[in-house]
């Protein structure tokens, strides 16, 4: 199959979020672990490249991005989408604008649109400005993020330091009248020299206005929930054909194990949650960087397979400052990145057949960790995150990577009650 949509995401949770909003219309969904060394002979319809820039030097986020976008190029893909954080995660300097501006360089397109909205998850965005629930961006608990505090909700005025040529505008007034009054505000705005839209959306019904207006644009950047329309519409106007093969589910080992690297407002009430009823190992950076993570692996070799485990690092953020002060932001996060990949790899050897990730730096390290460079993606636990099937050592095992805001309290518990299917 050729693919039509080539999907660069800057987080691993982010990708398994886009690649299960896809998933949702039946068409192959393929989810890829970095970018690979060659185009296989074939790809999806929907090729996703999961990368880990939300964070690098900006030149090396540029760099990957496009090393990602040539793959797809080479796989079929003509039309493409830059996925980010629903919260903007960024720091003045980017990484999002400049990703996009090159993105939009190497594919030869003057305009694109920004939208992050994803109202299914609480996040919304109105006169440019985002809200998580119901908080300016800059009130929620994302001023406390450890990585990219956002202390501003308003797009544009986040978004300008990061791009080279002019930010606008398409309100949610515009965006209500429909489809075609939102491709006449887009073209008004390219006349007037505009290269990046944020498009305001407060609902669902927002978000297919949007997707139909700009379903031809060769580059859309958002989060995950505005491509969700998308290959609806392509197969109602013959731009993809529903081809699809039954898949089979693979034989899949008893017991499963939580590894919970974020530090979210709702990662802390899902830990809290699954320990009524589950055993569990704190982390604590200070203690790992002074005597590694053998204690961690010891208490782990030590519990039943059947004792679906909680191993986590998740704390408030008092907790998380007085780590980065003692370690430093850098160290504190990559010694609890390390014991949580070398945690992965002793519940494989264990024979643990699931895996539930919270934390896109956390879902990144185990991945890589275990040697995992595609992933077959299936059925939705929660709105943006789905539970896929993926090999690693030569076995089949079920993995669920978890944006660190997404998903109810009982998340942890939702998902190994699930039947993979």
């Amino acid at each position: 199959m050729t693919t039509l949509l080539g999907c660069i995401a800057d987080d691993f949770t982010g990708a398994t979020d886009l690649a299960g909003m896809l998933a949702r219309s039946g068409v192959p969904v393929s989810l890829r672990i970095g970018v690979p060394d060659k185009v296989p002979d074939n790809t999806a319809a929907f090729e996703v490249i999961a990368l880990k820039s939300r964070t690098e030097p900006v030149d090396v986020a540029v760099a990957e991005c496009r090393k990602a976008l040539a793959w797809l190029q080479a796989a079929g893909a003509t039309r493409f989408f830059w996925k980010y954080c629903s919260t903007f995660d960024s720091t003045p300097q980017g990484n999002i604008g400049p990703v996009a501006e090159a993105l939009m360089a190497d594919i030869g397109t003057d305009q694109t649109i920004y939208c992050p909205a994803f109202p299914e998850n609480g996040r919304a965005i109105f006169m440019g400005n985002l809200f998580v629930g119901a908080q300016p961006l800059h009130e929620s608990p994302m001023k406390d993020h450890p990585l990219t505090p956002m202390t501003d909700a308003n797009l544009m005025r986040l978004l300008e330091p990061q791009v080279t040529k002019p930010v606008g505008l398409a309100n949610r007034l515009t965006v209500a009248r429909g489809a075609a009054a939102l491709r006449t505000r887009l073209d008004d705005l390219r006349a007037q020299g505009v290269a990046h839209v944020i498009v305001d959306a407060v609902a669902d019904e927002d978000l297919h206005v949007i997707a139909e207006a700009c379903q031809n644009m060769a580059l859309l950047t958002g989060g995950s929930a505005v491509a969700m329309p998308l290959p609806m519409l392509w197969l109602k106007d013959g731009t993809l054909t529903a081809s699809q093969a039954s898949r089979t589910v693979p034989d899949i080992d008893s017991g499963a194990i939580v590894l919970s690297g974020s530090c979210s407002a709702m990662t802390r009430a899902q830990v809290a949650h699954y320990l009524q009823n589950a055993t569990g190992y704190l982390l604590d950076p200070r203690v790992l960087a002074k005597d590694g993570p053998q204690a961690a692996l010891d208490w782990l070799a030590a519990q039943p397979i059947t004792a679906n485990p909680i191993i986590y690092a998740t704390a408030d953020p008092a907790e998380v400052k007085a780590s980065q002060a003692a370690l430093g932001v850098a160290q504190a996060g990559s010694v609890v990145e390390n014991a949580l990949a070398q945690l992965a790899l002793q519940a494989r050897t264990m024979g643990i057949g699931r895996f539930v990730v919270a934390g896109g730096e956390t879902s990144g390290a185990v991945t890589r960790a275990l040697g995992v460079a595609q992933l077959d993606v299936r059925c939705e636990i929660a709105p943006g995150v789905p539970w896929t099937f993926c090999q690693t050592d030569g076995r089949d095992i079920a993995l669920a990577l978890k944006s660190g805001n997404f998903g109810a309290a009982t998340f942890f518990e939702d998902a190994l009650e699930m039947e993979l299917k």
